[in-house]
Parts: C-alpha cells; sequence; structure tokens
C-alpha cells in the first residue's frame, strides 16, 4: 500500500474543487451544459474522478488600432461641424502591444460635399503619443447633412482603419453695420467701405467670405470700387472712387450665405462746370433758307448742339444752359433753356426769317460767374440764312472741250467726248442746297448717263457726261427744251448750223424754270476746207512765190473741217518733209478750245454762230543754205494735221529762194 502525506491528501480536494470551478465557468461561457463542441483539451490534461474532459478559450493574438475623437475649438468632445465651429479630429495609433506609433503618416477622408481639411492633402503625422491631428471644416456654408471620418495608417506593414461619424449644419451669416470712411464726398474724390460678416453676433473669421459691393453709379459707369473683395478676420474692405456721378448713390453689400443684403447711402457733391462747347449745327453746311422757301434738301430750321464739361473733362449732365441769338430780329429762338443729357449734350433750334442774314447763337452756363469773370459761355458757328432757289442769274453752263471728233467718229461708253459742268447760286450769291436737280438735253450725240439724264448738286454744282455719237445732224428745236420753248426771255431758236450741237440744262425754283444753253462742235476728222490770206486753197501744191533766200516766209492758214467748223481740240500741226527748206515751230503747234463765235465775239450758247469757225496757224519757213546761195532754189515741204483719232491730212507747198 502506497504511503500518502497528508499534504497530498489535502492538495488533493483541493485540486479537486479548482477544476470543478474552471468547469462550472466554461459551461456558462457557453450557455449551460451540453459540452463545447469546439473546445480543445489543454495539453497534458488526464481523466478525473469523474472520466470527462475540460474545454479551454483559444488566445486571439492582438492586432495594432487606430481610433478617432474629434474636439471642438475649446478643446471638448464634439461632433457637431458649421462653417463656423471647425473641429479638429485626433486619430491615435497603437500597435499590437497598445503602444503608441510615433512618426505614422495618417491619410484622412471624408465626403467633399459635406467637409474639408486642413491642410489641403489631408494627411498627419503621429507625435510621441501616437496622435495625428488635422482641422475639419464645413465644405460651405450651406453645406448639411450626417458625414464620417476615415482614418488610415501603416503598422509594422499591417493597413489599419479607424472611422467616425460627424453632423453638419448649415452656417448662418450676417452682416454687421457697413461704414463709410467720410459718408459725403465731393467730385472725384474716394471713401473706404467697410463692412463686418457675422455669425451668431460675432465676426466669422473660420474662412474667408466673397462679398460683393454694387451701386447704381458704379453700373453706369460713374463710379467704381471692387466688385467682390474676400474678408480677412471676418471684415471686407473696398475703396468707392466717384467719377462724375453727380449724385447721391446707395452702396449695397452681398455676400453668399447672407440672406439680407446691406446697404450704406453716400452722398456725392456734383461736379463743377469748366466749360461749354459748340459741337455741331446741322444742316451741315450751316445754311439755312429764307422762311417759305424750303423745298427738297432744304430746311428753313438749324439744330446747334452745345456740351458741358466739368473741371475733369467729363461731359456734366443735368446742367442748365442757356441761350441766346445775335440777330433776334432776323431769326426766331425756338428754346431759350435747357438742361444737358447724360452726355452732357444739350440743344436748340433757330429758325430763318424773311430776309437773308447770319447769326451765331450763344450758349450760357447761368451761376457760374466768380470774381471779376462772367458766367460760362460759348459761340457758335456763324450760320448763313440764304433763298436757297436758284436764280437765272446765278446759273452757269460750261465745257471742258468745244470742239470735239465728232463728225465720224463715236465716243466709247466710258470715255466722253467732254464734260458738261453747271454751277449754280441763289439770290444772295451762295451755291444753292444740294440736291438741287438739273436736266440736260441735246439735239445731237447724248448727255448724262444711263440712269438719268441730269445731275444732282454738291457744293452748287455738278456736271455730266456728253458723248458723240448719232445723231449727227440736228432737226430744228428738237427735242423742245425750255432754251427753245415758249417766249420768256432768253427762250431763242436752237442753231442750224451744220456740225454745231446745242446743250440746254434747266433746273427749277418751284415756281419759274431756269436754263442755260452752250453749243459743241462735231468737228470733222480732215482739214477739208483751209484758208490762206482770206483764199480757200485748192488742192494741188500752193506755190507760196519768191523770197529772197536770206529772208523767211511767213504765212498764216486757217484750218476748217467740212462745215467751216474747227478741228477737233489736240488736233496736232506740223512742217513735214522740208526739202531746202527749215521750218520754225509752228504757233500754235495744236488746235484749241474754240468756242463758237461770230466775226465780233465768243458765243458760248452757239445762237450767233456765223462765218469760219476754224483755228489759225503761222508759219516760218526759211533757207537752211541762205549763205552759200548762187542761184535760185526751189523748196518743197508739206503741212500735217493730225487729230487725236490719228486723221492726217497732208497740205502739199513749195517756196522759192532767189539770190541777191
Amino acid at each position: 500500500m502506497q504511503h500518502t502525506s497528508p499534504s497530498s491528501s489535502f492538495a488533493g480536494p483541493l485540486r479537486l474543487a479548482a477544476l470543478t470551478l474552471v468547469a462550472a465557468a466554461a459551461l456558462s461561457a457557453c450557455g449551460g451544459g451540453g459540452g463545447n463542441p469546439g473546445s480543445v483539451a489543454a495539453p497534458g490534461a488526464g481523466s478525473g474522478t469523474g472520466g470527462g474532459t475540460t474545454p479551454v478559450t483559444p488566445t486571439v493574438p492582438a492586432a495594432p488600432t487606430v481610433s478617432l475623437t474629434m474636439l471642438s475649438a475649446g478643446g471638448q468632445a464634439s461632433n457637431a461641424l458649421s462653417g463656423a465651429t471647425p473641429l479638429t479630429v485626433q486619430a491615435t495609433a497603437k500597435d499590437a502591444s497598445g503602444n503608441p506609433v510615433k512618426e505614422a503618416v495618417v491619410t484622412f477622408a471624408t465626403d467633399a460635399a459635406l467637409g474639408v481639411f486642413s491642410p489641403s492633402a489631408a494627411t498627419a503625422l503621429t507625435d510621441d503619443q501616437g496622435v495625428a491631428r488635422i482641422t475639419l471644416r464645413a465644405a460651405s456654408l450651406a453645406a448639411g447633412g450626417a458625414g464620417k471620418v476615415t482614418a488610415t495608417v501603416a503598422v509594422n506593414g499591417a493597413t489599419v482603419v479607424g472611422e467616425r461619424n460627424y453632423q453638419v449644419g448649415a452656417t448662418t451669416l450676417g452682416f454687421g453695420t457697413v461704414s463709410t470712411s467720410a459718408p459725403q464726398i465731393t467730385a472725384y474724390n474716394s471713401t473706404d467701405i467697410t463692412v463686418e460678416v457675422l455669425a451668431g453676433g460675432a465676426r466669422y473669421t473660420s474662412q474667408p467670405v466673397n462679398v460683393n459691393f454694387t451701386s447704381a453709379c458704379v453700373t453706369a459707369g460713374k463710379a467704381t470700387l471692387a466688385a467682390t473683395v474676400a474678408t480677412s478676420g471676418g471684415i471686407a474692405k473696398t475703396v468707392y472712387r466717384d467719377k462724375g456721378c453727380a449724385n447721391d448713390d446707395v452702396i449695397t453689400v452681398t455676400a453668399d450665405g447672407v440672406s439680407a443684403p446691406a446697404t450704406v447711402p453716400l452722398k456725392i457733391a456734383p461736379p463743377a462746370a469748366s466749360s461749354v462747347q459748340f459741337v455741331s449745327a446741322a444742316p451741315v453746311d450751316k445754311s439755312i433758307v429764307i422762311q417759305g422757301q424750303g423745298g427738297i434738301n432744304r430746311t428753313e430750321t438749324a439744330t446747334l448742339k452745345f456740351r458741358v464739361f466739368d473741371t475733369f473733362g467729363n461731359p456734366l449732365p443735368r446742367r442748365e444752359v442757356n441761350f441766346r441769338v445775335s440777330d433776334p430780329a432776323a431769326v426766331r429762338l425756338n428754346k431759350t433753356s435747357d438742361s444737358t443729357d447724360e452726355n452732357g449734350e444739350v440743344i436748340t433750334t433757330v429758325n430763318s426769317g424773311a430776309s437773308a442774314t447770319t447769326f451765331r447763337v450763344f450758349a450760357t452756363l447761368p451761376n457760374t460767374a466768380t470774381g471779376s469773370l462772367p458766367d460760362i459761355s460759348t459761340t457758335s458757328d456763324s450760320i448763313v440764312v440764304t433763298t436757297g432757289l436758284p436764280v437765272q442769274r446765278a446759273f452757269s453752263l460750261s465745257a471742258e472741250n468745244y470742239n470735239l471728233e465728232g463728225l465720224t467718229k463715236d465716243s466709247s461708253p466710258t470715255v466722253p467726248a467732254t464734260r458738261v459742268q453747271v454751277l449754280i447760286a441763289d439770290a444772295s450769291g451762295n451755291p444753292v442746297p444740294d440736291g438741287t436737280p438739273i436736266v440736260f438735253q441735246t439735239n445731237m450725240g447724248s448727255i448724262g448717263s444711263s440712269d438719268k439724264g441730269g445731275c444732282n448738286t454738291v457744293n452748287g454744282g455738278c456736271s455730266v457726261d456728253f458723248r458723240t455719237q448719232n445723231p449727227r445732224v440736228a432737226l430744228p428745236n428738237q427735242p423742245a427744251t425750255p432754251c427753245n420753248t415758249g417766249s420768256g426771255a432768253g427762250v431763242s431758236n436752237d442753231s442750224t448750223r451744220a456740225g454745231l450741237a446745242t446743250i440746254c440744262a434747266s433746273s427749277t425754283d418751284g415756281t419759274n424754270t431756269i436754263f442755260s444753253r452752250i453749243g459743241l462742235f462735231f468737228g470733222g476728222s480732215s482739214a477739208t476746207k483751209v484758208y490762206m490770206d482770206g483764199v480757200l486753197l485748192g488742192t494741188g501744191v500752193t506755190d507760196l512765190g519768191t523770197v529772197r533766200a536770206v529772208d523767211s516766209k511767213v504765212f498764216v492758214l486757217q484750218l476748217n473741217d467740212v462745215n467751216l467748223n474747227p478741228m477737233p481740240f489736240g488736233t496736232s500741226v506740223q512742217v513735214a518733209n522740208a526739202v531746202n527748206a527749215a521750218a520754225a515751230p509752228v504757233v500754235p503747234a495744236t488746235v484749241p478750245n474754240i468756242y463758237p463765235h461770230s466775226d465780233s465775239a465768243d458765243d458760248i450758247t452757239g445762237a450767233s454762230v456765223s462765218g469760219r469757225q476754224g483755228s489759225s496757224h503761222t508759219f516760218s519757213i526759211s533757207n537752211p543754205n541762205a549763205a552759200s546761195c548762187s542761184a535760185p532754189v526751189t523748196a518743197t515741204f508739206n503741212v500735217t494735221v493730225t487729230t487725236p483719232g490719228n486723221v492726217v491730212t497732208t497740205i502739199p507747198f513749195k517756196l522759192t529762194f532767189s539770190c541777191p
């Protein structure tokens, strides 16, 4: 029999009791009896007195952690976020043993529509206590809802994530008093505009707020200020500068998140007037007609415009201007006073009287006299009052060229034979108003353009093209014109001379027709009828007789076409093919411009044209060998007449030089 010590006997019951307590605890943890199918016997455990096994709970290995807390600006725990109350988010990182993890990078994330982090990189480094801190702000003043912040950190190769929920409430902002550094400024001066942005009655400094400034004068371009200013320390400040508002203004302040705008009035003194200037007159030619003589493009009213400027050279609106005329007995001033518009402009009108005259309008700014200086004023340009109606004695008609190569030669559609011009004035000798219509008619060739047979005056005159073409034979008084029809003064039959066209130009004063006429030669291209000393030369060689060898033969030829009309203007006259003769230059060397004429005087109208109309040319022929003359010598030469159309007429001559 084995010996058992007393201590062993005592230990046995104690161990049994301990095992019994452990088993009971295990059964209680598993919800009662029945055993634990997943339990594993402890190593070395044997069967007890009762013959059963004891279950053991498995050991779970420890892991690193990251936990989040949120603090208000005062350091109290809070997860309530708003635009006025940012939160500090703290992430505490620990390793598996529960020790702080130092210098670990913690990355934060949240819903961007609800919150934003500062710094914006959303990362922070843990300190010696394993704590990383970052500031969470509301994404906007209007942001609201529930969100979640996550913090991610790597610890010993393992990624650990922590979370914490928060609530965002919309921030209500308001404006404090809007103040000005100077509530009243002089023209073109400036003042500071300052406003506080409040949250809960205190300046909102959590983040900048964009504050908007505007006013009626700013919108009109009459003042300037910064349209948007970000708050600094809860205060927004801008500078208002007047640019000639000339009126009181109200500055309005608005901002996102602020429901009610704020305003502040500002008194602005109007700028002082510096000058009044004459700007323009209508009609632009500064000419109106006598009362009752208006018509097309004629007016009896002159409109004069003036502009008022302030001391900074800017147009001055709403400024009274008084007017007067230099000759109130001759013209009627329709408006004696008015105020300038927003462009600083003001107008008045003047109507003509019953007589021709000139006048000026004076513009004065009342109550601008200072010291010995009178009121500011200016004077318009001189305005002319004329009859405006054309008169017969001031009706002038002319042509560039009168002797044309047109008896057989047509002009081209683009190059006329000549230009016909009319000049008209009124009874005062002033050019008639622009647009006065002139009608042209001709009994040979064509005149005017394809769209009309006349022209409208500009500065009292106008011109039209004349072309040589069919008809080349005039019919008596056809077409009927004011020049050849009726019994009024100056009316007469058209000329019936062959090769002479009659041009009639006419206009009207509304009651009477005024007119004038000119005659144009349709010259032939050949010098058919040539006269020397009044004698018509024949077709053969003309013998000039005998002169001494030391003398010159001087003679004059008159060149006419078949109708005894002049050769065309510009026709050249030369001596050619001279044998035993030397010729001095022909005088004149070309056919000049020749008016229709009678034996006694020019008659541009062609009504009294008669006789030979051709041009006269002087020739001088000498003996080039006069010094060695030993016997009579016969000289021969030709006179050539070449028209602009390159038609050549040759006239042969001979002359005998005798020796003494």
